[in-house]
């Protein structure tokens, strides 16, 4: 009984807050699931794998990794109104590439807790267009869910694990 009473108990609490913002709260979930998979999948790579590269016409891992951060940077400039970091992209080496995305990161982990849903509607400027506030930081969302299937792609050609499929 005193089982069921805390079970109940925490779901009431968690629909709560997730009821005052629930598109905002679906949105920061995303965003703290790519982080964690991107930051992870940026430190389990070898450096020695770091300039790996399928074929031609496609990025390092490295690179990768670093165009990830950059991306996640600026679509976070863009909704907050506040200067991203300037992330080198030709600094691909393991060191340089978990540096940016840190950096990357502590720059938006403030932008996508701040937001609210009421504040989902402000309109920013990105890429040279018109988007919502939640549209902007969405994309930076799928973007980042994009490039990590690259990143688990390159992971597994060097017979890795990708972290969102370790146990």
């Amino acid at each position: 009984m005193k089982t069921r009473f805390l079970l109940v108990l925490s779901l009431a609490g968690a629909s709560a807050v997730y009821g005052q913002n629930p598109l905002s709260t679906e949105l920061r979930q995303g965003y703290n699931e790519m982080k964690g998979a991107i930051a992870k999948a940026a430190d389990e790579m070898p450096e020695a794998d770091y300039g790996y590269t399928p074929g031609p016409g496609s990025r390092t891992y490295g690179a990768t990794v670093v165009h990830a951060a950059a991306v996640q940077a600026a679509v976070c400039g863009a909704a907050s109104g506040k200067q991203a970091p300037r992330l080198d992209q030709s600094k691909t080496g393991k060191a340089d590439a978990v540096a940016a995305v840190k950096a990357a990161f502590a720059f938006c982990d403030p932008v996508y807790a701040a937001m609210t849903d009421a504040e989902a509607t402000k309109m920013v400027k990105l890429f040279g267009g018109d988007r919502t506030m939640f549209g902007a930081l969405d994309i930076g969302v799928i973007h980042s869910n994009e490039t990590y299937g690259s990143l688990a792609v390159y992971l597994r050609a060097k017979s890795k694990v990708p972290p969102t499929s370790q146990r």
